[in-house]
């Protein structure tokens, strides 16, 4: 009995580490031509308005530099792009159910060779990460990533959770042409 409960929490580990990567997506307008951005900026009065901590935001900021920079992008006080993001989080409830049991006999019921189900419910934090890329001299949106995947509220982990957000977003930006 202890070993399928060993099991079960196994399974359980498997499957909600399974859930914690990030998903990403990307739109953007097709007509524009990227390799003509070399600069950027963020949308002061966007980032102004996301309601996250002080701390949190330092930390996508952080990110966003580190990313831009390694695919050639320089700030400037006169940038060809401006950068915005929000984000979003829900809480997430999963309830799962383990039938652990074997047997033999016949007909319905209660059967004394069987083990019974194993119930377990798990509830955490699921966020959004939305990066807007804005053409900064015509105003308008060019570009969209979103990022969906597991929060931590681990403060040690909390850098390498945005990092991996971040990255995997801008890792489609510039798109490629096809």
């Amino acid at each position: 009995m202890k070993t399928l409960k060993n099991f079960s929490a196994f399974i359980l580990v498997i499957v909600l580490t399974s859930c914690s990567s990030v998903r990403v997506n990307q739109d953007y307008d097709k007509n524009v031509d990227f390799s003509q951005y070399k600069t950027y900026a963020y949308h002061k009065a966007g980032v102004d308005k996301v309601e996250i901590s002080d701390l949190d935001k330092k930390r996508i900021l952080r990110s966003i530099d580190e990313v831009m920079a390694a695919k050639g992008f320089t700030k400037s006080e006169t940038p060809d792009l401006l950068i915005n993001f929000f984000t979003k989080e829900r809480e997430q409830v999963d309830v799962n159910q383990f039938n652990m049991g074997w047997g033999y006999g016949w007909g319905w019921g209660w059967n004394p060779w069987m083990w019974g189900n194993n119930t377990s419910v798990n509830r955490y934090t699921e966020g959004t990460l939305t990066i807007d890329v804005i053409d900064a001299k015509k105003k308008e949106l060019i570009w969209q990533g979103q990022g969906e995947g597991v929060l931590t509220k681990n403060v040690d982990k909390k850098d390498e959770k945005i990092k991996e957000f971040v990255s995997k977003i801008l890792e489609q930006y510039p798109p490629q042409k096809k």
